[in-house]
């Protein structure tokens, strides 16, 4: 099984060997072409405003934003999640994510950069909690019915959602692949 990496910013070399280790083999996705044959994807964080104009010059737009809407396997970490979503709060106005997922996200929700921090994400469906890594990361400000909330952040008595799955689309707003947590890029492969 192969496994596509979009390769235009961002974690792409921690995200394959993530992938590496629960045993498929990863691709970099920069051209439309890069997109046959793979069984699932990748959108990994890095700076979602910058990716989406890659995107749009690469043009990867319409081939990817017809495999979202096939429902086909799509992991987004971080500013992935910003281009899974279907509404976005402090984007540039010509910002037009690919959408999919159900979600409205804040970008940059948790703060700048010097705002990154570390946290336990609840995610009981899926065993322990999960090492977040939080960088310059989104906020997922509404969830919609029938996206899931799979792993939230907890403080005090109120629960935060950071993890959502909508059919064959999950979305963090961590990054799993600097935790070297793998659960959620076998939980990709599993959804092939």
């Amino acid at each position: 099984m192969i496994v596509g990496v979009l390769a235009l910013q961002g974690d792409v070399a921690e995200h394959e060997r993530a992938l590496e280790r629960v045993g498929v083999s990863a691709r970099r996705i920069r051209v439309p072409a890069d997109l046959e044959g793979i069984s699932a994807l990748v959108l990994p964080g890095g700076e979602s405003t910058t990716i989406l104009m890659m995107i749009d010059s690469s043009d990867l737009r319409a081939p990817l934003t017809a495999w979202i809407a096939e429902g086909r396997p799509t992991l987004g970490t971080c500013a992935g999640l910003v281009l899974l979503a279907d509404r976005v709060i402090d984007g540039r106005s010509d910002q037009v994510s690919l959408g999919g997922l159900g979600v409205t996200v804040q970008r940059n929700g948790f703060g700048r950069q010097r705002f990154s921090f570390e946290a336990p994400v609840s995610a009981p469906t899926l065993g322990a909690d999960f090492d977040g890594v939080f960088i310059r990361a989104p906020r997922i400000i509404d969830v919609d019915a029938g996206t899931e909330v799979l792993g939230s952040l907890l403080e005090g008595d109120s629960a935060e959602p950071v993890l959502v799955q909508r059919g064959a689309l999950l979305g963090c707003a961590f990054h799993p692949e600097l935790s070297r947590d793998d659960r959620l890029h076998q939980r990709l492969v599993g959804l092939v």
